[in-house]
């Protein structure tokens, strides 16, 4: 079990947790490259902000998000990920995101790519 991660807030929520939502979380949110124990830890969702809302970029956010995840199930923690985007083209870009553990258990993970 883990200490919850408010998806909003970056704190902990002082919750527990027993699904693989903060590496989710940690995955996507750390910008990859960035975290000195694990040059690969992390996504390139963060290039996006300075990208415009055209629709090529849902393609590049599913792309980013998928290879942030796979070391999930290279490690043997998840099943299967997968990975749909919505793009209201009103300068958000919106992943949705089931992550299938080992167990069988499901579990969604949203989250919110800003782009201009």
């Amino acid at each position: 079990m883990d200490r919850e991660i408010d998806t909003r807030t970056g704190s902990y929520t002082g919750q527990s947790i027993n699904n693989l939502q903060n590496a989710v979380y940690l995955r996507l949110m750390t910008p990859r490259g960035s975290y000195w124990a694990d040059v690969n830890l992390g996504s390139l969702l963060y290039t996006l902000e300075r990208e415009k809302d055209v629709q090529h970029i849902s393609l590049l956010a599913k792309q980013y998000a998928e290879q942030a995840l796979q070391p999930l199930i290279n490690d043997g923690r998840a099943a299967d990920i997968q990975v749909t985007t919505v793009q209201p083209h009103n300068g958000r870009l919106y992943l949705h995101i089931e992550v299938t553990q080992q167990a069988g258990e499901k579990f969604t993970f949203n989250c919110t790519v800003k782009v201009i």
